[in-house]
């Protein structure tokens, strides 16, 4: 099951140093989970430069030539970020009983075990 979710703030934990150019240490939201392979994007991190053929819309502007954009990444490869503490983070899970319009339901929250906040 994946713990991190889209809009998610994540660390990345491994990888080369950022002073030899890589991009441990560094955060950015999720903007998407692929669940088959297990991996994330993630916002400015692993920068790829991408080479796409060049065309012409209906206005007659050009597009394509040499853009940069995000890689994914593995999902092992992130922590979530405690809110509190602004450190890694693992995740857990608590059960709540809420009451919709007389009605008991329960709710599965997430929480950060480093503080104990819900995330």
């Amino acid at each position: 099951m994946a713990t991190i979710k889209k809009g998610d703030t994540v660390v990345v934990i491994t990888g080369r140093k950022q002073a030899k150019g890589g991009d441990r240490g560094k955060t950015g939201t999720v903007l998407a989970v692929n669940k088959e392979t297990n991996r994330v994007l993630v916002e400015g991190i692993n920068l790829i430069t991408k080479h796409t053929k060049v065309g012409q819309t209906d206005r007659g502007t050009k597009t394509g030539g040499i853009e940069v954009v995000e890689a994914s990444i593995h999902i092992s490869n992130v922590a979530l970020v405690d809110p509190s503490t602004k450190k890694p983070t693992r995740i857990g899970a608590r059960l709540e009983t809420k009451t919709v319009n007389g009605v008991k339901k329960t709710v599965r929250v997430r929480i950060a075990k480093r503080s104990g906040k819900d995330i």
